[in-house]
């Protein structure tokens, strides 16, 4: 099927979920020297930084314009955990590397990577007056920082007002703060044919959005040390509701069946096709939706924590330097540009170019990982568009992203994301109990954290 281009926010994506284990020992270590400089010369290699649209060149272009005499090479692939261990064992590791933000903490504890606050003050930013709280708790550990965020897509519930409506539900039924009027809603928006879903009333992304469903009702993954929590008994709420969810529809395997089989990003997907009532999504997909706005009609209501209070959960990518990084210097200005207000600007001008060029097209705002950056990117290129679904859907997303909390900086971040994500399967299976699903995640992720701490 022929796809249309969609003019997605840079920033998405999703590292390997690989633990490094053992390897502190090989090459790594801090150098005794943190301190930075503003003087920048020589060549700069970067790793991970594959954002190729405009966004992204924009502000690439921002950047070196501000490194004069800087050399900068790019290695544009995917940030690979193994690879990074085996590179950081040779000594060959590159000066700045873009990576999630949950493996910060992992390198942090083994003194693979510098504490940046040092680099900050040389450039004078005071980064907890720069970006959200929720992103800076991803990269602060024992009380220093060691990433410069990039990104934050906050996520929220993308509704299909077309279903909703003939189905008699309303906004106000899609409230994950009462499980119990939000499963009678998704019951009336739920089909099937020789019992396989054709449409799923609600789907909560369960595979993909655990962070949200978990944090969201209560829980925490990790204590303020970093030590994991996933057996603490408030997280299994979130996956209790997660299972009325799917069980209502048919269970899970035929709901993660039915939604694999979905035209994400083409001609017929799900909200063109009619095949979902409601959807969490993060902010980016409402930019994807964009070509489709003569063809569906969409709003957005926030998640709700079970105070009622719109919930998000943050996630996002940053920049470390490697302790053996060879121009530190050059590295830490170049990520502090790459993330500045004024590559932010360079970035928006750049997408309503791109907006501008692009009939019917909507700017749907730009997400970075700072409030001010947010705020003055949106009254500047983000106007209420004429179809009021999608300026509820835009503004939908732009209220909830203060409400963002992690789980925090944990030496075991990647396993911990990935043990929550292997217990919400094995309850949504029916094939453990949320209490012994999440003592067992617990098991792999402490196992996980004493490796770390302990090298």
């Amino acid at each position: 099927m022929k796809k249309r281009q969609a003019f997605v926010v840079a920033g998405t994506v999703v590292a390997s979920a690989m633990l490094l284990a053992g390897c502190a020992g090989s090459g790594g270590g801090a150098t005794g020297n943190d301190n930075f400089s503003t003087k920048v010369s020589g060549a700069l290699s970067a790793w991970g930084f594959d954002n190729p649209d405009e966004v992204g060149t924009s502000r690439l272009d921002y950047a070196k314009q501000q490194l004069k005499g800087v050399t900068i090479k790019i290695d544009q692939t995917a940030f690979d955990a193994q690879k990074f261990t085996t590179r950081v064992a040779s000594g060959n590791v590159p000066d700045v590397v873009q990576m999630d933000q949950n493996f910060v903490a992992t390198y942090a504890a083994q003194g693979l990577i510098m504490p940046l606050d040092k680099c900050y003050a040389a450039h004078n930013i005071t980064p907890t007056s720069y970006y959200y709280k929720s992103v800076m708790d991803y990269v602060t550990y024992k009380n220093q920082l060691y990433a410069v965020p990039q990104f934050y897509q906050p996520p929220a519930i993308i509704t299909n007002e077309r279903v909703m409506k003939q189905a008699g539900v309303t906004d106000a039924d899609i409230d994950t703060s009462q499980p119990d009027k939000l499963i009678a809603a998704i019951k009336k928006m739920y089909a099937e044919q020789g019992g396989n879903p054709t449409r799923l009333g609600f789907d909560p992304v369960a595979g993909g959005q655990a962070l949200l469903w978990v944090l969201g009702y209560g829980g925490q993954l990790a204590d303020s040390s970093g030590k994991p929590t996933l057996d603490d008994p408030k997280n299994e709420k979130g996956l209790e509701v997660l299972k009325q969810i799917t069980d209502a529809q048919g269970g899970y395997a035929k709901v993660k069946s039915f939604s694999d089989s979905f035209d994400t990003f083409g001609d017929n997907n799900q909200f063109v096709a009619d095949q979902v009532g409601a959807q969490v999504n993060a902010q980016w997909y409402v930019n994807v939706l964009t070509p489709y706005v003569s063809k569906i009609d969409i709003g957005a209501v926030p998640f709700k924590g079970p105070d009622g209070q719109p919930f998000t959960a943050s996630s996002g990518t940053a920049f470390v330097i490697p302790a053996n990084a060879k121009n530190k210097d050059a590295a830490c200005a170049w990520a502090l540009d790459l993330t500045s207000m004024n590559a932010g600007q360079a970035a928006g001008e750049a997408r309503q170019k791109t907006i501008e060029k692009t009939p019917g097209a909507i700017n749907t705002g730009l997400f970075t990982g700072s409030p001010v950056a947010d705020k003055k990117l949106r009254t500047e290129f983000t106007p209420a568009p004429d179809n009021k679904g999608f300026a509820q859907a835009i503004s939908t997303y732009y209220d909830v992203v203060d409400n963002g909390k992690s789980f925090g900086a944990s030496p075991a971040g990647q396993q911990i994301q990935t043990e929550i994500n292997n217990a919400v399967q094995s309850v949504l299976l029916g094939n453990k109990s949320p209490k012994q699903a999440l003592a067992d995640a617990q098991k792999a992720a402490l196992n996980a954290y004493n490796q770390a701490v302990n090298q």
